[in-house]
């Protein structure tokens, strides 16, 4: 099986990277490209064997399973270039949210999947979300299904949910990311600690966090409950935290959920004018 990734930005380059190091498929099984090719050739360079070609029509008739990794208003464009090549044995694999399988189904004859990963797949680690088309082959399910196992833990969403489902996995990291560091600028603003020794602290107790949190021993809730001893210093922190953040996080999702909007009507505007 040849795979075929066009564009290899932000998360173009994290699917190329999580697929060859997590030995979910060998570099000489896959064919890569990027408008500036400049940015296709950095993971040539680091995986001799990937190919490279030339476009995204090169890449779409060496393809049998297809991922596009491009910016939401551009998938349309690319879908019409590759269009002659995308048969039906084929898949073709979407990354962006505001943009349905049926949206895509209505355009081309092969099986369609949307695939939303998220960065922390580069540790071949955290959820990718995956939706498949209505008239997806049972074959293609199956491959893409134990491809994304291989990089992360594959979670089937339904529709509605999508927008939601994103923003803890794939926006999650850098909203907790700025929250840190946020965490750690204070501690360096209010105490004597250096933002050298504050980074490492905090970088460990997060990924000691997350490793209770993966072997079980806590939930959520209990992680808390076991921190905050009653009257102890955790609660006086908890406090203000609650009474600081307020409906932050509401307020994170509300504007998540108006800007897909936007997204979603421009894309529809794309799509309703077959």
């Amino acid at each position: 099986m040849n795979i075929g990734i066009i564009g290899t930005g932000n998360m173009g380059r994290i699917l190329v990277e999580a697929l060859l190091d997590g030995k979910a498929i060998s570099p000489s099984s896959m064919m890569i490209t990027n408008r500036t090719i400049a940015k296709a050739m950095v993971l040539k360079d680091k995986y001799e064997e990937i190919q490279v070609g030339a476009n995204a029509i090169e890449v779409a008739a060496e393809s049998d399973l297809l991922f596009i990794c491009v910016k939401p208003l551009d998938v349309f464009k690319i879908i019409d270039e590759i269009l002659p090549f995308l048969t039906k044995e084929k898949c073709l694999v979407s990354i962006t949210s505001p943009i349905n399988t049926s949206q895509i189904e209505s355009k081309v004859p092969c099986s369609v999947a949307r695939v939303i990963p998220s960065i922390t797949n580069r540790a071949l680690a955290g959820i990718s979300l995956i939706t498949y088309g209505e008239n997806c082959h049972e074959h293609w399910k199956t491959t893409i299904t134990d491809l994304v196992s291989k990089i992360s833990v594959p979670l089937m969403i339904d529709e509605n949910i999508t927008r939601v489902a994103s923003d803890i996995v794939s926006c999650g990291p850098a909203f907790f990311s700025y929250l840190l560091q946020r965490f750690i600028i204070a501690a360096v603003n209010v105490t004597e600690i250096d933002e050298n020794t504050a980074t490492t602290l905090a970088s460990e107790m997060t990924i000691g966090l997350g490793e209770l949190l993966k072997q079980g021993h806590y939930t959520l809730p209990s992680l808390q409950e076991k921190v905050c001893v009653k009257g102890g210093i955790t609660g006086e922190g908890i406090k203000v935290l609650e009474k600081e953040l307020g409906d932050v996080f509401e307020h994170l999702f509300k504007a998540t959920q108006e800007k897909f909007k936007e997204e979603l009507e421009k894309v529809e505007m794309q799509f309703s004018n077959l």
